[in-house]
């Protein structure tokens, strides 16, 4: 019973999420950096491991932001948090604990989208923001003609 209790503990630690970190938005231009931990990746993060390439998009700006909005929207256990003309937030829980990861987005340069990803608990996450970013960039891509 204490293995069970230990672990109903921790999902409903889980299932709460946290609170949404303080360090989160737009400083001086940039999202802000990922924390020495190995559950998080950035376009901005300078550390190799840590590293992921930027969204790029032609045209527009708004188009690009309205793709982007829809390709959100249509991803399992997402919610938007915050919507600004050059910034996005989104937060992803996990399926069965209801870990949430946040999911920022920041439309630096034209053409180019900085995104970071980052699990909000814990120290791990094998991989699952980088897979994450992959999707969304995958949505993301236009489709060929």
């Amino acid at each position: 019973t204490m293995l069970i209790g230990g672990l109903l503990a921790v999902g409903l630690i889980g299932c709460s999420g946290g609170r949404s970190p303080v360090n989160l938005g737009v400083s001086d231009g940039r999202l802000a950096p990922c924390p020495g931990s190995p559950n998080c990746v950035s376009s901005q993060a300078d550390a190799v491991d840590q590293r992921v390439e930027p969204l790029r998009y032609a045209g527009e700006p708004a188009a690009a932001r309205a793709r982007l909005l829809e390709t959100l929207n249509g991803m399992e256990r997402a919610q938007l948090v915050q919507a600004d003309e050059h910034y996005l937030h989104a937060e992803f829980r996990s399926a069965v604990l209801g870990f949430v990861d946040d999911v920022e987005f920041l439309f630096s340069l034209p053409g180019v989208i900085q995104v970071r990803s980052a699990s909000r608990t814990g120290y791990y996450d094998f991989g699952v923001n980088r897979e994450r970013v992959e999707a969304i960039r995958a949505r993301f891509a236009p489709v060929a003609p």
